[in-house]
């Protein structure tokens, strides 16, 4: 099966009905991408495909070839953050940061369709759970980068 994964190409033999999520960890060993409920209701495990903020865990990986997946291993780099990751810090978003991952996957997707979202369209979107409860925080930095997003 092949499918797009960061820009990339990739090939692999695996069961269409695997999980992304388990296609995305265990075989291509992107691990930015988090493990937490299995059920699709904390979003810890969000990618985006085809631009759109999906949760890996229940998506079977058949139903993903052909289209573009982006983890978060590709939404920026050291040398050159995403806008959402500078804001992030900024605001001092992330406490334990085991959730972060899948909340700046929905953010980017939220911003990439959104480019001025309101606190309204913000929660709506942020469905992703944080044991921390920093979500004022990721408000203020969802704002602070669609300053700076294009």
């Amino acid at each position: 099966m092949e499918l797009q994964i960061n820009g990339k190409a990739m090939t692999a033999d695996i069961d269409p009905a695997m999980p992304l999520l388990w296609v995305l960890r265990d075989v291509f060993n992107l691990t930015g991408t988090k493990y937490s409920c299995g059920v699709a209701a904390c979003g810890a495990c969000t990618v985006r495909v085809d631009g759109q903020a999906v949760r890996s865990c229940v998506t079977p990986v058949s139903t993903v070839v052909g289209k573009r997946i982006q983890t978060i291993e590709s939404l920026g780099t050291a040398d050159k953050p995403h806008a959402l990751q500078q804001a992030w810090i900024a605001e001092q978003v992330p406490q334990c940061g085991y959730c972060q991952s899948g909340m700046l996957m929905a953010a980017a997707a939220l911003l990439e369709k959104t480019p001025k979202p309101t606190d309204a369209q913000i929660d709506e979107a942020m469905s992703n759970i944080c044991r921390c409860g920093t979500y004022q925080r990721v408000r203020v930095a969802i704002h602070r980068a669609a300053g700076a997003v294009k």
